[in-house]
């Protein structure tokens, strides 16, 4: 009995209490997992049916977060089967399922485990731009397809049969981005436990309509007159990023303080309100850079950008502060972090579309950049360092494309 002044206070939940509540809201319990792993072998009798064979067993599935243990009818054969054939045929069907090979957690639905798991928990260790890209080619192409079945009835088959089925698609999005996101998904699962195999493993793309194009790149010469008509601060931009191979969100994380007497360091990137860590381990990294680039980065300190405000015409300078913490290339009128594909569409590619050539963009740049190395006759490891690339072979395959320069000057090389 409560005592006279005496006030109860609110209960207030503890670690315990607020697990299970927030293990209910994303997914199953662990003890409804492990009631469900404690299945009994199952041997159920075969019967006729009409003109077939029929086996009814017992199936676990999630249903809005709740498990549930349904019968399910599945077709052994046609009737003229002789009933110990039927036998090995029920055997064979419930030999996964009897032997634990299907996973419990198999009967989710792809679509509950996207929003339940993939989201909040894999996609934010990648980079924004991959984020964004992931979510839109789930939304456009794999919900509709896959997010009402059970992970363990997507099968290599399904899949196959899905993947080859694009080949009639016009499809904005590549098929292979496609195919890499519903296999980042299914991984995920086999690395959580959800899966024994991921079944996008060894699933063939259709056959290309047209042969791989050969890859542009910009030869000096051409590069030269482009950066005359390009405006500051853009012009430097564009002029580091051909003579040091960086990314455009390195490019744009670019710091004082990074900028040393022959040498750039990468520490950091921008991308679209997203700063991160370098894309890998290897592009973490201090490389040597041609004296001219230092000196045109300092440059900038002196220079004055006009920009035009309605019939007025507005002066900034290009550098606002020149602290070690300070950016680099700084936005013309606030000084803050520059957009990449704002760059690219109001600057770089007008002139380069003025020049003939409107296949220009940053990953131009930074293939250009492998190339010259290539021409300049820098040995594959040189240039993986200064690429910054974790695989010689991501240098070789990627970036630098074959010269028919150099090709013809092997061959006329060849009769004397």
């Amino acid at each position: 009995m409560k005592e006279i002044g005496q006030t109860s206070l609110p209960s207030v939940p503890n670690g315990r209490d607020m697990l299970l509540a927030e293990a209910k809201l994303s997914g199953p319990s662990r003890g409804e997992v492990e009631s469900m792993a404690r299945r009994r072998y199952q041997k159920p009798a075969p019967r006729r049916e009409g003109q077939q064979w029929v086996v009814y067993y017992w199936d676990d599935e999630f249903v809005d977060r709740e498990r549930r243990r349904k019968k399910r009818r599945h077709v052994l054969g046609p009737a003229n089967m002789g009933e110990r054939e039927a036998d090995k045929v029920r055997d064979e069907f419930l030999r996964p399922l009897n032997q634990g090979l299907i996973n419990v957690g198999s009967a989710t639905k792809l679509g509950d485990y996207v929003e339940s798991v993939y989201k909040p928990v894999v996609l934010p260790t990648m980079a924004k731009s991959t984020r964004d890209r992931a979510v839109s080619v789930y939304g456009n192409y794999l919900c509709s397809a896959f997010g009402e079945m059970c992970l363990r009835d997507i099968t290599p088959l399904a899949v196959q049969r899905y993947v080859s089925g694009m080949a009639e698609w016009q499809l904005s999005e590549s098929k292979d981005k496609v195919r890499d996101v519903l296999s980042s998904i299914l991984g995920s699962a086999v690395r959580y436990g959800l899966l024994v195999k991921n079944p996008v493993i060894g699933v063939g793309l259709p056959a290309a309509k047209r042969g791989t194009r050969r890859k542009p790149y910009i030869t000096r010469e051409s590069f030269e007159l482009l950066v005359k008509f390009v405006v500051e601060p853009y012009a430097t931009m564009i002029f580091v990023a051909v003579y040091t191979g960086l990314r455009v969100s390195e490019l744009i994380g670019l710091r004082w303080r990074n900028v040393h007497e022959d040498s750039i360091s990468i520490e950091e990137r921008y991308c679209r309100g997203d700063w991160g860590a370098p894309k890998s381990e290897a592009s973490n990294a201090t490389i040597p850079v041609n004296r001219a680039v230092i000196e045109r980065i300092f440059r900038l300190k002196t220079l004055t950008v006009a920009v035009r405000a309605g019939r007025a015409v507005r002066k900034y300078p290009a550098v606002k502060s020149s602290g070690p913490d300070d950016l680099v290339f700084q936005s013309v009128a606030k000084g803050a972090p520059m957009r990449d594909n704002n760059i690219l569409v109001r600057h770089i590619k007008p002139a380069a579309t003025a020049m003939s050539l409107p296949w220009v963009n940053w990953q131009v740049l930074r293939r250009s950049f492998a190339m010259w190395l290539k021409k300049g006759g820098a040995d594959v490891k040189d240039a993986q360092a200064l690429m910054r690339h974790s695989k010689a072979s991501t240098t070789m395959d990627v970036y630098m494309q074959f010269d028919s320069e150099s090709q013809r000057r092997v061959v006329d090389g060849l009769v004397h």
